[in-house]
C-alpha cells in the first residue's frame, strides 16, 4: 500500500478555502485536470454517499464517492470507484486548519492506494504532482482572481461564454454542424495488442476548456513509447484511447484563461497525456513549445522527444566528458543517431552497435569512431578489444533484455550503465551485489522526471534547438506514413527495419 501526503499553506481564511473544497462537485471549476463533473442521481454536493462522475481533459472518465464530511472539523474523505488508471483501493482525505498566527489556511491532502509495482513511481508522481500540487496551485489562483471582499464563487455560471473564434485561421475549424458535436479523425486503440489494434476512427473532440488550446496537427512523431502504450506495457493509455506523445501543429483556438499563446502560433510538444495520433486535439499549454521559423514542423515532430531525451541523457544522467569512451546501442535509431553525433561533439570516443551493415554505414556517416554489427560479433568482446581491455565509461542502452548483460560486461571499472528503454523486453531482476566487481552504477531515467514542468523542460528544448542550429546534430528527413497507416509505422519500428525517425502525416 502506498501512502501519499501533501500539504500547503493557502493565504486565505479557512472558511473561504473550505467553501471551495466542501463542494464535492465543484472541482471542475478549479482543478486544471478536470473538464466536466456531475453528481449522479441529483444528490446534494455534500451528501455522504454521493457519487461524482467526472471527465478529465484527456478524456478519461472517473467516479468517486463521498465517504465523510464534517463542517466542524473541515474535513472530508472520498474513495475512487472507477478510473482509467490502476489506482486500486484509492481513498483520500482533505483536512483544513486555520493558521494560528495569520489569516491563512493549512491544507493537508492525504491518500493511500495499491498500484501495480511496474508503475508505482509513475502513479505516485501523478497523484502528488498532477492532482495534489496542481490542485493547491489552482485553488490559490482561484482565490487570487476573486474580487476583494466578495465571496468565492464555487459553482460554474449557468451561461458558458465560448472563446472568441480564432483570427487568421490557416484552415477551417473542426467539422461541426450546428447542434452537433465536433469530431476529429484519430487512431484509436480499442484494446491492448499488436499493430492491428491501431484503427482510424472519427472521435468526439471535447469542447475547449478555458485553460486549453486546440491544436491542428501537421506532423506527428512516432516513438517506441507508443508501442509500450499500445501493448499495455505502459498504462499511460487506457483503451479505448488515442496513443502518441509528440507532434507539431498550429493553434486553432485558445481558451480564455490561457496566456502566452494565440491562434495561428506554430507549436510542438513531446509529453503526456497521450493523444497525438489525431488530426486535432485539446491540450493544456504548459508544456507546449513555440517554434521559430528555422525549425520546421517535420523536424520538431521527428526530433523534439528524442532531442530532449538526448539532452538530459548526455548532460544530466551522465555528463559526458572529453576523452570518455561511450557505448551507444541501437545507434541507427532516432535517438541513437542524436546520441552518436552529440557525444562526438562533447569530445567522447563513440562505439556504436547496430544490427546490419546498412545501418553501420549510416552511423559511420554520423561520426561514430567504431561500429559493431552485433548480429555477427559479440559486442562485449569487441568493446574490450577496441579499448585495450579497459571498457566503456558509459553505455546508453535502450534495447534492454538482449543487451543488458553485455553492456555490464563492456563497462570499465566505475562505469555507468544508462538503461533508458527495453525494446527487446524488460531486463529482469539483477543482484546488485554483482556490480561491485567493477563498482558499476546504473541509472533508469524516466522521461517525465526531467520534463514534466516548464522549468525542467525549457533548458533541454533550448539546448536541443541550439544544437540543431549550430549543426552539432542533424536530423535526416523522417520516414513518412499517412495517419491511417499508423499500424505500418509500428510494424516497421518494432521489426527494426527503419533508421532515423518516423512520422505520421494527418490529412491536410
Amino acid at each position: 500500500m502506498v501512502k501519499v501526503c501533501q500539504s500547503t499553506i493557502i493565504e486565505a481564511p479557512v472558511d473561504e478555502v473550505w467553501a471551495i473544497l466542501r463542494d464535492f462537485n465543484g472541482h471542475d471549476r478549479w482543478h486544471p485536470a478536470i473538464a466536466f463533473s456531475e453528481i449522479e442521481g441529483g444528490e446534494p454536493v455534500d451528501a455522504v454517499g454521493a457519487v461524482r462522475h467526472f471527465r478529465l481533459n484527456d478524456g478519461g472518465e472517473l467516479r468517486e464517492q463521498l465517504l465523510a464530511l464534517s463542517d466542524k472539523d473541515r474535513r472530508l474523505s472520498y474513495c475512487l470507484l472507477e478510473a482509467p488508471l490502476p489506482l486500486m483501493g484509492y481513498v483520500a482525505s482533505i483536512r483544513l486548519k486555520p493558521v494560528t498566527d495569520g489569516n491563512a489556511t493549512f491544507w493537508e491532502w492525504r491518500s493511500e492506494f495499491q498500484p501495480p509495482a511496474h508503475c508505482r513511481d509513475e502513479l505516485v508522481r501523478l497523484v502528488t504532482e498532477g492532482i495534489y500540487q496542481a490542485g493547491f496551485a489552482a485553488v490559490r489562483n482561484l482565490l487570487k482572481r476573486r474580487s476583494v471582499g466578495s465571496p468565492v464563487e464555487t459553482r460554474p455560471p449557468q451561461a458558458i461564454v465560448a472563446p472568441p473564434p480564432p483570427i487568421d485561421m490557416p484552415h477551417a475549424a473542426p467539422r461541426t454542424a450546428p447542434g452537433r458535436t465536433a469530431t476529429t479523425r484519430a487512431i484509436v486503440v480499442e484494446r491492448y495488442g499488436g499493430p492491428e489494434e491501431l484503427r482510424l476512427r472519427d472521435i468526439e473532440l471535447p469542447p475547449l476548456a478555458s485553460n486549453e488550446v486546440r491544436i491542428r496537427h501537421t506532423v506527428i512523431g512516432v516513438n517506441f513509447i507508443d508501442v509500450y502504450c499500445r501493448t499495455g506495457f505502459f498504462d499511460l493509455l487506457k483503451p479505448p484511447g488515442v496513443p502518441g506523445m509528440e507532434a507539431a501543429g498550429i493553434i486553432e483556438a485558445v481558451g480564455p484563461a490561457v496566456s502566452g499563446f494565440s491562434a495561428g502560433d506554430r507549436v510542438a510538444y513531446a509529453c503526456p497525456p497521450v493523444g497525438a495520433y489525431s488530426e486535432r486535439r485539446n491540450m493544456a499549454p504548459e508544456l507546449l513549445v513555440h517554434l521559430s521559423d528555422d525549425i520546421t514542423d517535420e523536424i520538431a515532430a521527428a526530433g523534439l522527444l528524442k532531442g530532449v531525451s538526448a539532452s538530459f541523457l548526455l548532460h544530466d544522467v551522465h555528463a559526458v566528458k572529453p576523452g570518455e569512451i561511450v557505448l551507444i546501442h541501437a545507434a541507427a535509431g532516432g535517438i541513437g543517431q542524436l546520441l552518436v553525433q552529440w557525444a562526438r561533439h562533447l569530445g567522447a570516443t563513440v562505439i556504436a552497435t547496430v544490427s546490419s551493415d546498412d545501418k553501420a554505414r549510416v552511423v559511420e556517416r554520423l561520426g561514430a569512431d567504431h561500429v559493431i554489427v552485433y548480429s555477427r560479433e559479440n559486442f562485449g568482446d569487441a568493446v574490450m578489444r577496441l579499448t585495450g581491455g579497459r571498457g566503456a565509461d558509459v553505455a546508453y542502452d535502450a534495447v534492454g533484455n538482449d543487451t543488458f548483460a553485455g553492456s555490464l560486461a563492456a563497462l570499465a571499472v566505475r562505469g555507468h550503465l544508462v538503461s533508458f528503454g527495453q525494446a527487446s523486453g524488460p531486463v529482469g531482476n539483477w543482484d546488485i551485489g554483482r556490480f561491485a566487481s567493477k563498482s558499476l552504477t546504473i541509472s533508469r531515467p524516466n522521461y517525465a522526471h526531467f520534463t514534466d514542468t516548464p522549468e525542467k523542460l525549457a533548458p533541454h528544448v533550448a539546448r536541443f534547438f541550439q544544437a540543431l542550429r549550430q549543426g552539432v546534430v542533424r536530423i535526416e528527413a523522417p520516414t513518412r506514413y499517412d495517419l491511417a497507416n499508423a499500424a505500418d509505422a509500428h510494424r516497421d519500428l518494432e521489426s527494426r527495419r527503419t533508421t532515423g525517425a518516423l512520422v505520421l502525416m494527418p490529412k491536410p
